[in-house]
């Protein structure tokens, strides 16, 4: 099958520092919204590349978990990457990286955030992912609130 990638690019209205360094620390995901129940440490080290990170989260009102690997982390940048190891998104795609930047907004306070999700389906009948893209959104609009809600 062929790869193929979605994104989607979000103004918020927090700091993109302060944005990232909360993504960082992915144990307090759950903290900020309603579609991360918990995120356990399973090997290395909070917000370090090549740790492995165990989600769980809310999708489409159903508990869904992910196993995923943090590959890339561009502090410059404010950047993360996660590999897809284990879980439901595993079933229907042979391939799933999804990808974090947060950048300041150009000409303006807040900043924007930038998703995107690189994957390749098992066969033509998996759908594209345009609708986990709303999970995405949903959660960057929560985290925000919550991160402009602590001062």
């Amino acid at each position: 099958m062929v790869e193929a990638e979605v994104e989607v690019d979000l103004e918020i209205k927090s700091t993109a520092d302060k944005f990232f360094m909360f993504s960082r620390r992915s144990q307090h995901a759950s903290k900020a919204t309603r579609y991360v129940q918990g995120c356990d440490l399973l090997d290395g080290e909070w917000g370090e590349v090549g740790s492995i990170l165990l989600w769980k989260l809310t999708v489409d009102g159903e508990p869904k978990v992910s196993k995923d690997m943090i590959e890339a982390i561009d502090m410059k940048m404010n950047m993360i990457q996660w590999r897809v190891l284990e879980g439901p998104l595993k079933e229907e795609y042979n391939i799933f990286s999804k990808t974090m930047k947060v950048s300041p907004k150009q000409g303006g306070s807040g900043s924007v955030v930038k998703w995107n999700l690189k994957y390749e389906r098992i066969d033509e009948k998996v759908a594209h992912l345009e609708t986990l893209l709303q999970f995405f959104v949903e959660c960057v609009n929560e985290i925000d609130q919550y991160l402009l809600s602590e001062g």
